[in-house]
């Protein structure tokens, strides 16, 4: 059944003012900016203002924003820790992994964000060996990992959905390859949440870590890292603070005793304005529904994707993908401020453009990106002889 691209963006799009302004798709790096959030940093302030420190009241508040997390990835509460964004949870994760036990090896993907093959590569020296599965065009088959994982993989870090070109990884398969031979997975969903709905007991992923700053539609600052339960009492992460221990308030100096739950991969004090918005985003997605977005954003790429062919240009981005659909160019930059220019709001990566719509995007807007790229043909690649 056909979607109509009028129902979802009626029921949220003034909640937006960018689009007063601006075609904004550009969900990818963060999402626009509501009056939902807006809102929540005024009643931070003002709740700061009224009370001087009310540190009770902001611990609930980063409790509430654990509890709306965890119910959006199908996890306990309990298993998820709130940190300061998706580099804290993963390298408090990789401080408790020991890489002297006959296990060294960590097998990421070659379409992995920056901060996780950093964390990883820093753990050589520590005895870690990192072993990279290469990408086969703009996608890597499962069959890539067979060969990487063996009887010395301790960990698996995987991306949900590749920043750079919108692939979308067959988590569960990878997972399920991973636990066969008894390496841990680590799926990176920063680029997947709140784009389509993900349940981390039907993937059967070990650990995940994201944010809220893009399809979640909160703000920088705020990240969380989800720890299954049976794992948490064997980790014991060197990289910690004081709201990781189990009585944050017994203010201990003399001993460090880690919480029992996946609270043991926090830090120090949590970002409490973040997590004001952090939760105004998070549930009016929860209002908007993920279920409803994945369909409405897939219909309006199809469409994006129909008309750049038209145009005679090239989108990279395969089938199995995520909300996110690059589109190659000769000079991506170029690209991007020309849209600029026409008040389109995009980014890009590795030399392709990119454009990441979202449940308050409409088919006009679809439509102003192709007029704007037949406008600007030269840059798109595939056009007139470019290669």
């Amino acid at each position: 059944m056909a979607v109509d691209l009028a129902v979802l963006p009626a029921r949220c799009r003034h909640r937006f003012p960018i689009f007063t302004r601006r075609v904004y798709v550009n969900s990818c790096s963060q999402g626009a900016l509501s009056d939902a959030v807006r809102a929540s940093y005024e009643r931070y302030l003002a709740d700061w203002d009224e009370h001087g420190a009310p540190w009770e009241y902001w611990v609930e508040r980063a409790e509430t924003a654990r509890s709306v997390f965890a119910r959006l990835i199908g996890a306990d509460a309990d298993e998820v820790a709130v940190t300061t964004s998706e580099s804290a949870g993963v390298s408090a994760l990789a401080s408790a992994l020991r890489f002297d036990d006959g296990r060294s090896k960590v097998v990421i993907s070659d379409f992995e964000f920056p901060t996780v093959g950093q964390i990883w590569h820093a753990q050589e020296t520590r005895g870690c060996e990192v072993v990279h599965v290469p990408a086969l065009g703009a996608e890597i088959p499962v069959e890539a990992f067979e060969t990487a994982i063996d009887e010395r993989t301790k960990l698996v870090s995987i991306t949900a959905v590749c920043y750079r070109n919108g692939t979308r990884l067959d988590v569960e398969a990878i997972t399920e390859l991973a636990h066969a031979r008894g390496a841990l997975v680590l799926l990176d969903a920063y680029q997947a949440v709140g784009s389509y709905p993900i349940d981390v007991r039907a993937l059967g992923v070990d650990f995940l870590g994201a944010g809220v700053l893009k399809y979640l539609l909160g703000s920088a600052g705020l990240g969380f890292f989800y720890c299954r339960s049976e794992l948490a009492g064997g980790l014991l992460p060197t990289q910690t603070g004081w709201f990781a221990d189990r009585d944050i308030f017994a203010m201990d100096i003399h001993d460090y005793s880690p919480s029992d739950t996946a609270r043991r991969f926090e830090s120090g004090t949590p970002p409490i304005p973040a997590i004001y918005a952090g939760i105004a985003g998070m549930e009016l997605m929860e209002e908007i529904g993920i279920a409803e977005t994945r369909e409405h954003v897939n219909a309006l790429n199809d469409k994006l994707i129909e008309g750049v062919d038209e145009l005679g240009g090239r989108v990279v981005t395969p089938e199995q993908r995520g909300a996110l659909i690059c589109i190659a160019a000769t000079d991506a930059p170029a690209l991007v401020s020309a849209l600029g220019a026409e008040g389109i709001v995009t980014s890009s990566r590795d030399g392709n453009l990119r454009v990441s719509a979202h449940a308050y995007n409409t088919a006009d807007d679809v439509q102003a990106i192709i007029d704007a790229l037949a406008r600007n043909r030269r840059l798109l690649s595939n056009v007139a002889g470019e290669t």
